[in-house]
């Protein structure tokens, strides 16, 4: 995965809450063995005209706009990888006293697919929204700032998301940058097998 360190783009602004991955995407469509076509499947059953992402002024928007609880539901990874392939880079959600942003198995998900995730408190939030679908926004990792406008929302996030996201870790990589100390470990590493132990099977 490439870095994420800082995005400006047009944002989309579907402000629902608790949205669960069966709306993202729709179970019927995790059978395909690729990992790649999920982008045009992004809330298959609930597109059309009137959908927010669907209006004239949200074409080529890279910045979703979200409520809160985003992602409830089952995991599946399927649901990163389609707002991705939809063409989103980012995802804002709103934090609120009740309710966190995302659901945890969507967070660490998100985290390990290279896909940023922020959380704003519900007033900053409402100013975003208010924005509007097609309004310009920039997403500063390295300063871990929202710009819209003349408006500066900074936001937090924690240290080993933040890491994985500016260096462009997956799991696999992250665990790789230890290559070094996993082969000097499996050099001298005596595995242990029990001896007379075998099992017959009459």
């Amino acid at each position: 995965m490439s870095g994420f360190h800082s995005h400006t783009g047009i944002i989309a602004v579907y402000n629902d809450d608790h949205v669960d991955t069966d709306r993202i995407i729709p179970a019927r469509f995790l059978s395909m063995v690729t990992r790649k076509g999920y982008g045009d499947l992004l809330f298959h059953d609930v597109r059309g005209t009137d959908f927010p992402l669907d209006k004239p002024e949200a074409q080529g928007a890279s910045i979703l706009v979200v409520g809160t609880n985003f992602g409830c539901g089952s995991s599946r990874e399927h649901a990163v990888w389609s707002i991705q392939q939809a063409g989103f880079v980012a995802v804002i959600a709103k934090k609120t006293d009740g309710n966190l942003g995302y659901s945890d198995i969507f967070r660490s998900n998100a985290a390990n697919c290279g896909l940023c995730l922020i959380e704003l408190p519900e007033e900053m939030h409402t100013i975003l929204v208010g924005a509007g679908s097609g309004s310009k926004a920039t997403v500063d990792l390295d300063n871990m700032k929202v710009l819209v406008s003349d408006k500066i929302f900074p936001f937090q996030m924690s240290d080993a998301t933040r890491n994985q996201l500016l260096a462009g870790l997956d799991l696999v990589g992250t665990t790789m940058q230890h290559e070094a100390k996993i082969t000097e470990f499996e050099a001298r590493w005596d595995s242990f097998s029990p001896k007379g132990s075998a099992i017959s099977v009459d």
